[in-house]
């Protein structure tokens, strides 16, 4: 199987960096990428695959339906958007839309699926049961995995289609070492709310402080105590971070203002202490505003959850890495991430991991490279067909084996 897939899919390399370089000159953000979609649809059009579309998203899920028997479903899914930023890395296909880039590799997710479709139907007269192709839009930030679910495209109670056995996605990962792939059981991501504070106090002139309730020294307060608590209230080894990534006060250098506004993001690697977190910060905000007379009204917008693996599926991705790629094909990360990923919604419903695949240059100090969200961000398209290759190999090796 391994020495095949690897054949057939560097084969396949030309069709995959096309499709890469046409969504990455023409990204779009959001939930709605109706170009991307079209594109996805006109690659696949001669494969065997039956298409579902839902009306919050320009989502598509494709399935395959194996000749080989019945048997068990699983899942391979890539998102679609690409960020709202400039792109500087002076490629030939670079970004035509001024201001959107494909900075986190969704371009290449997306291609390494058409990939994997491609390699997974030509082997459908061996495969005992179906594979579902999940493209999804709105990941940075729109919670597309969750719109889909909810649009029943991936099955589940009242769809009349049960919901897969198993689910993996792939995520490039632009400073590591070429074609390594890594996971780790439990959570890989973290969950990401944001939070915003706003302190209402009473303005006066700057000279005169005394006579007013001063927002500013209260707001930097705030931030310089939400690092405390996150030492001093949570455990270590289950960590948090709180990050203030904004304050915006005040409107000249004589005035005090009568409020000040924070915005920052809150990570957490368990559900329980993400919950806890959205609880103290409240507290401490209100306590501290409350100590010099002032008040603060605190907001959390939900994010995505926390990203945790099943430790059979990455057993699965580990297996099928090494025999792709050789021994040292694989690596099993030390620590999780502290970045979000929304493929969490799928992860809540279906058994399932996700898994990172090195695309630097070969020869490249990795450790120097750019990392994704970068307007530099660069992916090596020779990996490409090696992460469709696994792709397609966990998929055939779950509807061949389970999690056995």
């Amino acid at each position: 199987m391994t020495s095949a897939l690897i054949a057939e899919a560097t084969g396949l390399a030309d069709r995959i960096t096309s499709l890469r370089r046409a969504i990455h000159a023409d990204p779009e953000l959001g939930l709605h990428t109706p170009r991307t979609r079209d594109k996805i649809r006109a690659a696949l059009a001669h494969l065997p695959l039956e298409w579902r579309e839902g009306p919050s998203t320009t989502g598509l899920v494709a399935s395959l339906k194996g000749t080989g028997g019945e048997g068990r479903c699983v899942l391979l899914r890539g998102d679609m958007d690409a960020l709202p930023m400039p792109e500087e890395t002076g490629l030939d296909f670079a970004s035509k839309v001024p201001g959107v880039m494909h900075a986190c590799g969704h371009d290449a997710h997306v291609a390494m699926l058409a990939g994997a479709a491609e390699l997974l139907c030509a082997r459908a007269a061996s495969l005992p049961g179906e594979v579902r192709f999940m493209f999804q839009p709105g990941e940075e930030g729109y919670h597309g995995a969750r719109y889909m679910l909810e649009d029943g495209l991936l099955g589940g109670a009242g769809t009349g289609l049960p919901l897969p056995d198993a689910a993996f996605a792939l995520h490039v990962m632009p400073n590591a070492p070429h074609g390594l792939v890594g996971g780790r059981e439990g959570p890989l991501l973290a969950s990401a709310d944001q939070v915003d504070i706003v302190v209402t106090g009473r303005g006066g002139h700057a000279s005169m402080p005394h006579d007013t309730l001063d927002p500013m020294p209260v707001a930097c307060e705030i931030v310089t105590a939400l690092q405390a608590m996150v030492t001093r209230k949570f455990n270590v080894f289950d960590p948090v971070v709180v990050t203030i990534a904004r304050i915006a006060c005040g409107t000249a250098h004589n005035v005090i203002p009568d409020s000040a506004h924070l915005t920052g993001t809150m990570r957490s690697l368990s559900p329980a202490n993400r919950a806890r977190l959205r609880e103290e910060v409240q507290l401490l905000a209100a306590g501290i505003a409350g100590a010099h007379g002032l008040t603060a009204e605190t907001r959390i917008t939900e994010g995505f959850p926390v990203t945790i693996c099943d430790p059979r599926a990455v057993d699965l991705g580990e297996t099928v890495a090494r025999e792709l790629l050789g021994e040292e094909g694989f690596r099993r990360l030390r620590d999780p991430i502290m970045g979000a990923e929304d493929f969490s919604y799928v992860l809540e419903k279906v058994p399932g991991a996700m898994f990172f695949l090195g695309v630097s240059r070969q020869g490249d100090d990795w450790q120097q490279c750019c990392g994704i969200h970068s307007t530099r961000m660069h992916v090596d398209e020779s990996a490409m067909p090696l992460g469709s290759a696994f792709l397609a190999g966990a998929a055939e090796r779950f509807l061949a084996d389970g999690f056995a």
